[in-house]
């Protein structure tokens, strides 16, 4: 198992430091160091990652401001010189704590405890692989992938549109798409929608309940290949 993970640390030092740790074990990936959480939630909205060592006392944004602006949460690994942040890393149900400096022996145990966190997980969406769980007011919502109708590409965040509501993700086309299952399929740059939704066909469009989608020329051939045609 390889762990895409990022660094996100202010101090110069503590970046590499924690960085040739990293490069050391043949489990991780080093996908993106960053100086800061703002250059960090670019990274994470650009590419899934699997683990992020987080410094919690940053400028502008801490390390649990990061935390509350991710839609889902990667394995957390908090990094600090203070221990009083323990409560707050349990609310966050980090996957562990650790406190500057980090020794080898420590830094291995707390990566062995995110390929634990892992395997469980997999587990996990083996046995709920038919939904998504996306955060909305404080909590997470399971929305299961039947429910959804499409997804719309809103900028910076995404537009899960289902029969009943609406939820708005702070995340990438790419990433989602990713995520979602093979009944789904990317018809424009803009759009994911769900196969088993579709109402009827034009040339350049396809109906979604009530929904007027384009079709772009480059999916459609992908688009009509997946479809039950006569």
């Amino acid at each position: 198992m390889i762990l895409k993970c990022i660094i996100v640390d202010d101090e110069r030092m503590a970046r590499l430091s924690l960085q040739h740790l990293c490069e050391q074990h043949e489990s991780l990936e080093v996908v993106a160091v960053c100086e800061n959480a703002t250059q960090a939630l670019t990274v994470l909205a650009e590419q899934p990652i699997d683990l992020i060592w987080l410094d919690v006392e940053m400028p502008d944004l801490s390390g649990f401001d990061l935390l509350d602006r991710l839609p889902v949460l990667p394995q957390v690994i908090l990094t600090t010189i203070k221990t009083e942040y323990a409560f707050d890393a349990f609310q966050y149900q980090v996957t562990d704590y650790l406190k500057k400096p980090i020794t080898q022996t420590r830094f291995k145990v707390a990566v062995e405890k995110v390929i634990t966190a892992m395997r469980k997980n997999e587990q996990v969406r083996m046995v709920n692989n038919k939904a998504i769980f996306v955060k909305n007011d404080g909590r997470y919502v399971r929305v299961p992938y039947d429910s959804i109708l499409y997804v719309e590409n809103t900028g910076d965040y995404v537009k899960i549109l289902t029969g009943q509501q609406a939820f708005i993700v702070y995340t990438t086309m790419k990433s989602l798409e990713e995520k979602l299952g093979t009944q789904f399929l990317r018809v424009h740059r803009s759009y994911i929608i769900n196969l088993d939704k579709i109402v009827d066909i034009e040339e350049t469009n396809l109906v979604v309940a009530s929904k007027v989608i384009p079709i772009s020329r480059a999916n459609k051939p992908e688009l009509m290949s997946r479809l039950n045609l006569l």
